[in-house]
């Protein structure tokens, strides 16, 4: 793995009025790793995502995708920048099948523009039909072909975030922001999520960030564990040493066992 920063956080602020959501967060997520990002409710995790994502304008600081600064960048232009994110709650598109859910998300589709039906029209079915195959793949990478005709709104909740994972894979995501992916899911489709988490940093070099609850998905996941607490780093380290540390017992756990 590079210890190259790929996503670097420099005094990260986000104010809301007189609240103080994210206190001058810094981190960096180096190239080709799984980073966790834990704390309490409230701790300030999806604010940073936000503005990480471009959801949301920080108050100060700055953010860095490969030593460019995307400090409020839109999430569309972030998008071709290869930074995706999914949420907590799915956002599939309910009324259409899992595998137009993917197409949706494929990148430079010539069909978009109206125009381009008219004046190349080959050129827009070649595309077209690129997005399909890969579509169709990145369903039998995820397991879901049987599902494929299926309207995304009828899937279970694993298989949802498994397809919300897809859609990362239909562009050239190189850093992907994962919110609370095991949220929901029955134990059989966590494992296969953290399969599919696993499998894509391996083996296709993806860089994860993973906001998440369950400790025993971060435990298999990530290698090193950045904690949240009232808009503030309160630690980081190795989930081990995490686990163990009495700030995090008392300011997450409330003093209860990790």
């Amino acid at each position: 793995m590079s210890s190259k920063p790929m996503l670097r956080i420099e005094g990260l602020a986000k104010n809301y009025g007189g609240l103080k959501a994210v206190r001058g967060v810094s981190f960096e997520v180096p190239e080709g790793e799984i980073i966790g990002l834990i704390g309490p409710n409230g701790a300030g995790k999806t604010t940073t995502f936000n503005m990480i994502a471009g959801a949301e304008k920080p108050s100060a600081g700055k953010i860095f995708l490969f030593d460019e600064d995307i400090t409020g960048l839109q999430t569309e232009k972030l998008y071709y920048r290869g930074l995706m994110r999914t949420f907590q709650l799915s956002h599939e598109y309910a009324k259409m099948t899992s595998l137009e859910n993917l197409m949706v998300a494929g990148p430079s589709q010539l069909g978009e523009n109206i125009f381009m039906n008219w004046i190349a029209p080959a050129r827009v079915a070649k595309r077209e039909s690129e997005v399909l195959n890969r579509a169709q793949d990145t369903l039998e990478f995820l397991g879901l072909t049987h599902v494929e005709t299926e309207l995304a709104g009828n899937l279970s909740g694993g298989q949802k975030k498994l397809l919300e994972l897809g859609r990362t894979m239909m562009g050239d995501s190189k850093c992907v922001l994962l919110d609370e992916p095991g949220a929901g899911v029955n134990p059989t489709l966590m494992l296969k999520i953290i399969e599919m988490i696993r499998t894509l940093n391996e083996e296709h070099g993806y860089t994860f960030c993973i906001i998440e609850h369950d400790m025993d998905l971060i435990a298999k996941l990530c290698n090193n564990v950045i904690v949240l607490n009232e808009g503030q780093i309160l630690m980081q380290g190795a989930m081990e040493t995490v686990r163990n540390d009495e700030r995090v017992i008392d300011a997450y756990f409330g003093g209860g066992v990790v």
